[in-house]
């Protein structure tokens, strides 16, 4: 596996190993030794998560404020374009963002830890997107910040034959990361 640091502390982009040949590939997805060994600390997943979305569709930028969630996300049809936040005041890179295009092609794998916020925009006609969590969803502690919220500036992608994202209730009455509930 390849480990690519990105300029948020902890926040890592994961390329597998991958064995192709006529027939297919192979990879491994997840080692729990492998993987604590590249984040330098015991990980415990607890929930796995699968969701399938359209073009267009944005989800995020979503967190709790307690139970807070590690997220080691991927896909496996299609392509979406992966953001992290950065949410912890204490932070010096606090309200900073990376994304990554994350396809089915490329098998990257993004690690989002605790204390930021994730979202992801689908650019294929659909994407299957599979995420392992460090906590159980807690629906009374979750929180959302607008996906444009101007103090965060996401440079997101054009979506291929749309002019706008499509955004759930949740999503489209977010406010700014000024006004939002974040971790100390």
């Amino acid at each position: 596996m390849r480990v690519i640091e990105t300029a948020l502390n902890g926040v890592m982009l994961l390329e597998p190993d991958v064995f192709g040949d006529a027939r297919g590939f192979f990879l491994e997805s997840y080692n729990r030794r492998r993987f604590n060994e590249v984040v330098g600390a015991e990980v415990d997943f607890v929930q796995d998560n699968h969701s399938r979305s359209g073009r267009g569709v944005l989800r995020g930028i979503h967190y709790q404020v307690q139970q807070a969630q590690g997220k080691l996300v991927r896909v496996v049809e299609g392509e979406v374009f992966d953001v992290a936040v950065d949410l912890r005041r204490s932070s010096p890179s606090f309200g900073q963002w990376f994304g990554a295009h994350l396809t089915a092609d490329n098998h990257r794998q993004l690690w989002v830890p605790a204390g930021f916020g994730h979202a992801f925009l689908v650019l294929s006609e659909t994407a299957q997107f599979l995420y392992k969590t460090t906590d159980f969803y807690a629906p009374k502690f979750e929180r959302s910040i607008a996906w444009n919220a101007p103090d965060i500036g996401i440079a997101w992608p054009p979506i291929p034959g749309m002019d706008a994202p499509q955004l759930s209730d949740k999503d489209r009455h977010a406010g700014n990361l000024a006004d939002a509930e974040t971790y100390p």
